[in-house]
C-alpha cells in the first residue's frame, strides 16, 4: 500500500473515532449549530452506525438534507445526575413542573409548522385545563412563564424550535411579547429516545406515581432481545444468541455512557462476559475504534477520551470552584467521611486560601461543598448513604497531595 493510501486510512479511522466520541458527548446534532461536525458524521455515518449498532446496540439515525444526526441512547436505569438544564450560564436543573411542560408544550407544536409564542401558551393553556392531572398553565404568573420560556429555551437549543422574530426571553417578563417561531416536526419527533412509547403503556393516570420504577424499565424495554423485563439477562425467555447479545450491549453502554465501569455493579453474567477473552478483545478492539485509551484495573475499566471530545462535563476542571473544590476533597476522603466533616474541611480550604474564598465567596462552605460532592457522584469517584461519603476506587486516580500552594 502506497504511503498515501496509508495516510488516508489513518485519516479516515481518525474521523471515525472522532464522530463517535462527539455523538456521544452530545447525540443530537444539527448542521445549523455545528456544520462541521455535522459534516464529519454525515460522511462517515456509516461506520459510525455499525460501531455504535454492533457494540451498544443504539441506532443512529442521519438525515443530510434535513441537517440532524440523532444517537438514540437507551438506558435501563434513570441518572439522576444528568437532568435537562434551563438555557443560561447557570445551567439550574428542571423541576417537576418545567418536565410537565416540556411534555406538553412538545405534543402541541406537532401539531404547527409556525406559531407564535402567546397562541402556543393559549393552546398550552388549554390543554392543561382539560386534564385532570396536570395544573393548569397560567400565562398571567411571571413564574409560570419563566417556566414556559425555559422550555422554549432549551427546544431551540435542541434545534427542534426556531426563532424567526423576537427573543423567547421576553415573554418571562411580559405575556404580550411578540415571538414568532418555526417547528421543525421531524426533528421533534425524534427526541424520544424510548423504544417503547409512553402513551402506548396504557396505564391509568392515578397508578403513574405508584408504578414509576416499573413504567420507567417498560418504556425502555426493548424486544430483540426476546425480553420484556429490566433485567434481561436473567430470564430464561430469551435464547442464548440473545442473551449474548444483551450482555455485550449492556457493558458496551455503561462503559461509553458512564465515567467509569466497576466489577462490583455489574451482574455475574456481566463480569464473566466481559473479563472472559472474548470480552477482553471486544473491549480492546471497541476502544481502539473509538480513539479511547483503555484503562484496566483490579476493580473495573474505564475508556478515556484523551482529547476531552466525548464528554459535556470534564473532572478535574479548573474553570469552576466546585471543581477545585471536588479536587482538593478527595484529598480528605482517604477513607469514609461524614458531610460534616467535609464541610469543615472545605471551610478550612477556603481559610487557607483567601485568594480562592474571595473568588467564591458568595458559595459560602455549605454550597461549595454540596457542588463538590455533586460533581464527585456524577463522576462516580464517590458514594453518599445516610450522609456518610465512601470514595470509590477511581478517587484514587486523582487524589492529590500537598496543597500549600494556592490552586487558582
Amino acid at each position: 500500500m502506497s504511503h498515501l493510501a496509508n495516510q488516508l486510512v489513518t485519516a479516515e479511522r481518525e474521523e471515525i473515532a472522532r464522530g463517535i466520541r462527539q455523538l456521544l458527548a452530545t447525540p443530537l446534532i444539527t448542521e445549523r449549530a455545528a456544520p462541521e461536525v455535522f459534516d464529519l458524521v454525515r460522511r462517515r455515518r456509516e461506520p459510525i452506525r455499525k460501531w455504535f449498532d454492533y457494540y451498544c446496540g443504539w441506532t443512529l439515525t442521519v438525515e443530510p438534507r434535513l441537517g440532524y444526526a440523532r444517537l438514540l441512547k437507551v438506558r435501563a436505569g434513570t441518572d439522576s445526575t444528568r437532568p435537562a438544564r434551563r438555557p443560561g450560564p447557570a445551567g439550574v436543573p428542571f423541576d417537576r413542573r418545567r418536565y410537565v411542560l416540556f411534555c406538553v408544550v412538545a405534543a402541541e407544536l406537532l401539531t404547527v409548522p409556525v406559531t407564535t409564542v402567546g397562541l402556543l401558551a393559549d393552546r398550552v393553556a388549554r390543554a392543561t385545563a382539560a386534564d385532570d392531572v396536570v395544573v393548569t398553565f397560567d400565562p398571567a404568573s411571571r413564574a409560570e412563564r419563566a417556566a414556559f420560556a425555559d422550555v422554549l429555551g432549551v427546544l431551540e437549543g435542541y434545534g427542534a424550535l426556531e426563532v424567526v422574530d423576537g427573543s423567547t426571553e421576553s415573554f418571562a417578563d411580559s405575556a404580550s411579547a411578540k415571538v414568532l417561531y418555526r417547528v421543525d416536526s421531524t426533528l421533534l419527533l425524534r427526541l424520544l429516545a424510548a423504544p417503547v412509547g409512553p402513551s402506548g403503556l396504557g396505564v391509568p393516570p392515578d397508578e403513574v406515581a405508584s408504578r414509576f420504577s416499573e413504567l420507567v424499565s417498560a418504556v425502555a424495554s426493548e424486544r430483540r432481545y426476546g425480553l420484556t423485563s429490566g433485567r434481561h439477562q436473567d430470564s430464561a425467555a430469551a435464547s442464548e444468541t440473545q442473551r449474548n447479545l444483551w450482555l455485550r450491549h449492556s457493558v458496551f453502554r455503561r462503559l461509553v455512557d458512564d465515567p467509569v465501569l466497576y466489577f462490583a455493579d455489574l451482574s455475574a453474567a456481566e463480569r464473566e462476559y466481559l473479563t472472559s477473552p472474548a470480552g477482553r478483545q471486544l473491549l480492546r478492539r471497541a476502544a481502539e475504534q473509538g480513539g479511547f485509551a483503555l484503562e484496566e484495573r483490579a476493580e473495573g475499566v474505564l475508556l478515556v477520551d484523551v482529547d476531552g471530545i466525548a464528554t459535556d462535563t470534564r473532572f478535574p476542571d479548573d474553570n469552576s470552584d466546585t471543581g477545585v473544590a471536588a479536587l482538593l476533597l478527595l484529598d480528605h476522603l482517604d477513607g469514609p467521611a461524614t458531610v460534616e466533616q467535609l464541610r469543615n474541611a472545605t471551610a478550612g480550604l477556603l481559610r487557607r486560601f483567601p485568594r480562592w474564598a474571595a473568588a467564591c465567596r458568595d458559595a459560602g462552605a455549605d454550597r461549595l461543598t454540596a457542588g463538590a460532592l455533586a460533581v464527585l457522584t456524577a463522576f462516580d469517584l464517590v458514594r453518599i448513604t445516610d450522609g456518610v461519603v465512601r470514595p470509590c476506587p477511581a478517587a484514587a486516580r486523582y487524589a492529590v497531595r500537598g496543597t500549600e500552594e494556592n490552586p487558582v
